[in-house]
């Protein structure tokens, strides 16, 4: 039996939109309800330790919550029915067994599934986990960023990821990750730890709407589209200032700057840019959210995403902007390079004159350097959640079948 844990669904219940992990774990859990199979839901309960979700509840909450943000984000009213599931979900947790022990075989033994960072920083849980449930233990790492980058966290976010990366190292019996970059950034680890799970690198899939073909452009003028969480890493402010110094020089024929993403922590000079800056007014627009279906249209009359993250651990808007045919200008660092390959045009991220040299020529109706890219997008196929798939249930069938990883 496989056991997918939705706590972070659970939690995410109040967003109209998803993050990037948010969307895997959806992913995931989808494709358990499409597949059929002997599969159960688990969450981390109220009280502590981890317990399995009414299955019918459980599956009515992932299609509710796959629906609304599929949908118009811009009315907080869909928001209620998926909060009163969650709600209801966690008070059968609570009347709910931890998860009861099973017999661990050789061959097809019981798999619990991770697939979000969520309460992986729990070393009692996890450690209760392998005693008691005997199940196998595969989790999912997205990145390192806050321990490789501590500077663009939370306070304290470093060393609570630090013990989730620790923990994963020194409990799973498996590990899945997105990208090789992930995967060496986690190798030191696994070898600190003395064990030897097996790593498996499957990149993540698009699943994003289709936009209509040869559909008319949003907005009036030529623009561009930053898609991500405003925070310090994902280095919103080059953006703003390169933006102002266009204004000041191109005036009413300034290219328009799309911002899609909530605002997030130790943001100050970018908001102040946004609150406070009169030339950017009239160029920039920021979304705080929206859904799927309201973002495709507008990514896809795009000029080209810009990405110039100082960070990333996979980098889910590029594939879903090349999947669109849009082209992409993105920070030249390694997760990128692995995940866009030969087709984007890449930046130093502090390359200030290097980027508005690119905007410019990419918002003209004639840029040659837009033609390139598009030309080598010809032939590519965006990576499929199908094929993520495929790769992970041959590799936790393995792990089933395989002895225990001491």
């Amino acid at each position: 039996m496989l056991m997918l844990d939705v706590s972070r669904l659970l939690s995410r219940a109040g967003r109209a939109t998803p993050t990037g992990i948010d969307r895997v774990e959806m992913a995931y859990a989808r494709r358990l309800i499409a597949n059929g199979a002997a599969a159960r839901f688990a969450a981390v309960k109220p009280t502590g330790g981890l317990g399995l979700l009414p299955d019918r509840a459980a599956r009515e909450f992932v299609e509710a919550i796959a629906a609304r943000w599929r949908g118009d984000g811009a009315s907080p009213q869909p928001t209620r029915p998926v909060s009163r599931i969650a709600r209801q979900l966690r008070l059968r947790l609570l009347g709910s067994r931890e998860l009861a022990p099973t017999r661990r075989r050789t061959n097809g033994g019981a798999v619990y599934l991770l697939v979000s960072h969520h309460h992986l920083e729990n070393c009692a849980l996890l450690a209760r986990l392998r005693q008691r449930a005997g199940a196998r233990f595969i989790c999912l790492i997205h990145d390192l960023i806050p321990v490789q980058f501590p500077e663009y966290a939370r306070p304290g976010q470093a060393e609570k990821h630090l013990r989730r990366i620790r923990n994963a190292a020194q409990f799973a019996d498996a590990l899945i990750v997105n990208s090789a970059v992930t995967r060496d950034a986690l190798q030191c680890q696994i070898d600190r730890a003395g064990r030897a799970p097996p790593v498996l690198v499957a990149p993540f899939g698009t699943d994003l709407p289709t936009a209509a073909p040869h559909a008319a452009p949003p907005l009036p003028r030529p623009y561009f589209v930053c898609v991500g969480t405003i925070e310090a890493r994902k280095n919103h402010l080059l953006l703003l200032n390169v933006w102002r110094q266009l204004a000041a020089e191109l005036g009413e024929h300034t290219p328009i700057l799309v911002l899609i993403g909530r605002r997030g922590w130790e943001t100050e000079n970018v908001v102040d840019m946004l609150e406070r800056c009169p030339a950017l007014r009239p160029c920039v627009i920021e979304h705080g959210a929206l859904s799927d279906a309201a973002m495709v249209p507008l990514l896809a009359g795009a000029r080209a995403l810009l990405l110039p993250s100082f960070a990333e651990g996979f980098g889910f808007p590029v594939i879903e902007a090349l999947a669109l045919g849009v082209p992409v200008l993105c920070s030249d660092v390694p997760a990128l390079r692995e995940t866009g390959g030969g087709i984007p045009e890449f930046f130093d991220p502090l390359d200030g004159p290097g980027w508005r040299s690119a905007i410019l020529d990419y918002a003209a109706s004639q840029s040659p350097r837009r033609a390139a890219q598009l030309a080598r997008l010809n032939g590519w196929r965006p990576p499929r959640w199908r094929d993520h798939f495929a790769m992970v249930e041959r590799f936790i069938g393995e792990v089933a079948a395989a002895p225990p990883v001491p």
